[in-house]
């Protein structure tokens, strides 16, 4: 996590940690409001999707489409880039030891993970946004089916 902690700058979308604590799962306020990772390969979309886009589970904010999605085999859902570049909020991570990007749901300012460039991946941006699973919501845009047509009562 970089060294500002989530909630102490300014967004759209201000919540009290009270507030985030009703709202959230204890996983989800840990990963989203405290920094941390779920661990790889156990998120829900993890498996890229043909259709359809992600939002940030704290507050709804559209992050990422299914068309910017591919298979990293990471252990993490991975996007070459988010739907807008208002949509993050990237800042420097020397935690670990190491230097990182962060990646924050630019309106509530939620941790969603990390994005990486150069690792040779066929995309058109050559990075790699590396986002936990349980930060997101997917929601398929695929146009709904229409309902079967039901017979008329006394048919």
């Amino acid at each position: 996590m970089s060294t500002d902690p989530i909630g102490s700058r300014p967004y759209p979308l201000t919540i009290s940690d009270l507030e985030w604590r009703e709202r959230l799962s204890p996983a989800e306020y840990q990963v989203l409001r405290q920094g941390g990772t779920e661990r790889p390969g156990t998120g829900e979309y993890e498996e890229v999707r043909p259709a359809g886009t992600y939002a940030c589970k704290g507050c709804g904010a559209e992050l990422f489409t299914a068309s910017t999605q591919f298979d990293a085999h990471c252990g993490w859902p991975a996007f070459y880039a988010p739907t807008d570049s208002d949509a993050v909020e990237l800042l420097e991570d020397t935690s670990l030891g190491m230097r990182r990007i962060e990646v924050r749901c630019a309106a509530c300012g939620s941790h969603l993970g990390h994005v990486f460039e150069g690792e040779g991946f066929p995309t058109p941006t050559d990075q790699r946004y590396c986002i936990n699973s349980i930060s997101l919501v997917h929601s398929d845009d695929a146009p709904a089916q229409d309902a079967p047509a039901q017979d008329a009562p006394g048919r």
